[in-house]
């Protein structure tokens, strides 16, 4: 019998013996072994850069742990095949992932247009007359990142096509262009008042806050006081403004940064023969001899915001109930009744409502101008869809991925084993590494977050009275771990290869995922590390988070200016 055969048998074999248990709590039937499937298609990511095979395969390991049993091998695989095809079906079913792809189709087809018509480049040209060195293409970037402040997959999609050609002239690498968009779209949203992410935060602090006995306790209040303490988003915010004003780089983006300033290959050439990463194409290109003019991308896009606001409003002000509905028909246009509407609205159908209305205008627009015919301009909008469909085939299995591991308990079982007898000053911290560590194997900030503030909140309430916390240091304490949670799911999405805001910043970027991944890892772990050692640790200790700040930035400002090195003259 051939070692191959041998091998095949025992992994065939071993798991119909350890496996075949049945239980309602598959993280403890199933334990250590429910990380399988997140560490398969972590490892084989990095091993064969090929980020669809490397999903799959995860997916596969999980549907095989989940169906495989001692009865019948041939039943086994069949079911095995049933169950990977229903995970991917039932992804694409749910009405929020249908939305999200839909909603990437249709900006790549927008986007498409208006790079028919020239608004892009016109844009790009524009720019480059004022950004005419790296540092302020990278300054304006991160600029550009702040005004599509309210969604973090939309500030993904905008941001990286119109500077794409800025970025490319001053030869500034793919990978940093990727790094800039990543690091300024879910930070941002997670920092924004107004934003997608509100309601659904706010939700789950209400509902945690609801098992310590505080049922009328200001969600929005508690999410106000958090924003000194999201140090992760904070310093890395802060650190693509350093990076780019010292033009310093350190690690595998140093190499990256040197290979496209010295041999002007901004794409890592290893990479750049995957065409379906790269959305330049001369279909898309504007014909010879016509004027490029801003306002051919302009307008489109800001009818994109202007009407996602607009329909954030009016689909969540459908959707209140209760308190939040009376106040909202008392007075519909404070604040607080725009604030609670946005975080009500189901973001990725406004947000595709909005993008195939942009879509339209964009297409009215170039036919009214003769920049094209109406056959040429839907061929055009549909050859952008096109050149996404491989960010909607990942997206689709990195939720199906996420379905596995839902179904295996693998984040049940992360808590569990992390979470018992935690001293109270190293709790922010854990609460942040584990965070990260959930959000690093499912690839979702959102679903971290549902998983972990429902445990933190009354673990920071009980640690914090066993240790005999006053009542104000008790709520600053429990205002510190709601912080720690909702960072650590942004840093662990982040550091992910299956994170889906990763995914989009490298198709938009036009960048290979796994370069893209590869070289933001070491700049997210470095602030990572800097915002619990200078953040959640001293933070715990009563130390006053107006003073960890500015240590935070002064210790990522000095990092990069004594240990990045230029590139500019390498």
């Amino acid at each position: 019998m051939s070692s191959f055969l041998k091998t095949f048998l025992i992994i065939a074999i071993l798991p119909m013996v350890l496996l075949s248990a049945d239980s309602k709590d598959n993280s403890s039937v199933y334990g250590v072994m429910t990380l399988l499937p997140p560490l398969v298609a972590i490892v084989l990511a990095f091993i064969t850069r090929n980020v669809i095979f490397s999903l799959f395969m995860g997916i596969f390991t999980g549907v095989f742990m989940v169906n495989i049993s001692g009865d019948n091998i041939f039943s086994s695989l069949f079911n095995i095949f049933v169950d990977l095809s229903s995970k991917m079906v039932g992804s694409l079913a749910d009405s929020w992932n249908a939305g999200i792809v839909l909603q990437v189709l249709t900006i790549g087809g927008m986007i498409a247009v208006i790079t028919k018509m020239g608004g892009p480049r016109a844009i790009a040209e524009k720019l480059a007359k004022k950004a005419k060195t790296p540092a302020s293409a990278q300054l304006y970037t991160w600029i550009m990142g702040f005004f599509i402040f309210f969604d973090d997959y939309a500030n993904s999609l905008i941001v990286g096509p119109i500077m794409k050609p800025v970025t490319d002239k001053l030869k500034i690498a793919r990978e940093k262009l990727a790094f800039i968009i990543d690091a300024t779209a879910a930070p941002i949203a997670g920092l924004a008042l107004i934003s997608t992410w509100v309601g659904y935060e706010l939700s789950l602090i209400k509902d945690a806050y609801t098992v310590i006995g505080q049922v009328d306790v200001n969600a929005f209040a508690i999410f106000v006081e958090t924003l000194p303490y999201r140090f992760y988003n904070i310093l890395m915010l802060a650190f693509v403004f350093f990076s780019a004003i010292t033009l310093r780089e350190f690690g595998p983006m140093h190499k990256a940064a040197v290979r496209a300033h010295t041999t002007g290959h901004v794409a890592n050439p290893k990479s750049a023969k995957n065409e379906l990463m790269n959305q330049e194409n001369s279909f898309m290109m504007p014909k010879e001899g016509i004027t490029y003019s801003i306002y051919n991308a302009i307008v489109p896009i800001a009818i994109l915001i202007i009407v996602a606001f607009i329909g954030f409003y009016v689909n969540g002000s459908s959707g209140l109930e209760g308190e939040m509905l009376k106040a909202f028909e008392s007075d519909p246009y404070s604040f607080a009744s725009i604030r609670d509407a946005f975080g009500a609205a189901d973001a990725s159908i406004v947000i595709f409502e909005a993008a195939l209305l942009a879509s339209l205008v964009a297409i009215g627009m170039g036919l009214q101008q003769k920049l094209f015919t109406l056959h040429e301009a839907i061929d055009t909008w549909v050859f952008g869809v096109k050149s996404l469909v491989i960010t909607a085939v990942i997206l689709i299995l990195a939720w199906s991925l996420s379905s596995v591991m839902k179904e295996l308990g693998t984040a049940a079982y992360l808590v569990e084993l992390l979470s018992h007898t935690t001293p109270q000053v190293i709790l922010p911290s854990i609460i942040f590494i584990l965070g990260s560590i959930i959000s690093f194997s499912t690839g979702t900030s959102y679903g971290t977050m549902g998983i972990l503030m429902p445990l933190t909140i009354p673990l920071a309430n009980a640690i914090g009275i066993n240790t005999g916390l006053e009542s104000v240091d008790l709520h600053n304490y429990i205002v510190l771990n709601v912080g720690a949670v909702l960072t650590g799911a942004i840093f662990g999405d982040h550091c992910s290869p299956i994170s889906d805001t990763s995914i989009l910043s490298s198709m938009a970027a036009s960048c290979d995922h796994m370069d893209h991944v590869s070289t933001q890892l070491y700049y997210a772990i470095f602030v990572g590390i800097v915002a619990i050692v200078c953040g959640y640790l001293p933070a715990a200790f009563g130390v006053s988070v107006y003073l960890l700040l500015p240590i935070g930035l002064a210790v990522v400002f000095l990092t990069i200016r004594f240990y990045g090195k230029p590139y500019l003259n390498s």
